[in-house]
């Protein structure tokens, strides 16, 4: 601002007026060249200081917006719901069933899902062994199932139960499945001895005496028979020694004899 000598008007003590200097100010915008050029390149480094220093702080709460945004959509809302159950592997239990099981709600946030918790409802299903659940974005929930094998058929009345290599029960069939061999014994399930047992001898038996095998009964633990086609016998005793006794008495398959008593394999008995 430059003071400019003006003149007013000013009154005097005896009333009489008088004119006399009056001083006015005026605000002038300073050129840049009325800044030294160092303190310009002081100033330029300065705000290129700050905005450095803030930039990371920008950069993180852009980010943390951005996640707020994407984790509101997928565990709040039904933008990432599940639209689809697909279940691959099931042949003995249905898609159904399985959908059933596995109870997640239609439209259920993806990210949501217990995975372990579904696996473990699917795999409450008798005939399921395993079951493995994955998600597949942005909709779609994959059940992958791993059936159990039938290794034996056990009459029960008028029908049988399939049970697996455990002695699992899982399935109940009209007739006994193609290529299961049938064993005859009271209760059959994992904790039972003569289920046990039998699963024991069947596992220890040799093609030849697999391919002549009707049925094995089990009457106690130590009173195992096999019932071989042409309605032979084969004494196999106990469980105990069991590649001893298939050896023998594969071996003896060829002789003329109801029955084979290998229950002691080294002593063998024909009658």
């Amino acid at each position: 601002m430059s003071p400019g000598p003006a003149r007013g008007r000013t009154t005097g003590a005896d009333g009489g007026g008088r004119r006399g200097p009056v001083r006015r100010w005026q605000l002038v915008r300073a050129g840049s060249d009325a800044v030294p050029a160092s303190t310009r390149r002081f100033m330029a480094r300065a705000r290129q200081r700050r905005m450095r220093a803030a930039l990371p702080w920008a950069v993180a709460a852009g980010a943390l917006g951005v996640a707020g945004l994407i984790a509101w959509a997928l565990l709040g809302t039904g933008l990432f719901g599940v639209r689809e159950v697909r279940v691959e592997g099931a042949e003995l239990v249905t898609a159904v069933q399985v959908r059933d099981a596995a109870a997640v709600p239609d439209d259920a946030p993806l990210a949501r899902v217990d995975l372990a918790a579904t696996a473990r409802r699917v795999g409450g299903l008798p005939a399921v062994q395993r079951a493995v659940v994955t998600r597949d974005w942005p909709d779609t929930l994959v059940v992958r199932v791993t059936e159990r094998t039938g290794v034996a058929a056990v009459p029960r009345g008028e029908q049988f139960v399939v049970i697996d290599r455990a002695g699992v029960v899982f399935r109940t069939v009209p007739r006994p499945p193609d290529g299961l061999p049938v064993v005859r014994l009271a209760e059959p399930g994992p904790g039972d001895g003569s289920t046990r047992a039998a699963l024991e001898v069947l596992g220890a038996l040799t093609p030849p005496l697999r391919a002549e095998l009707v049925d094995v009964t089990v009457e106690g633990l130590a009173r195992i028979t096999l019932r071989l086609r042409g309605d032979r016998v084969v004494v196999w005793g106990d469980a105990t020694r069991g590649a001893d006794k298939a050896r023998v008495a594969s071996a003896l398959l060829g002789r003329k004899a109801d029955t084979i008593d290998v229950s002691a394999p080294d002593v063998v008995t024909l009658r």
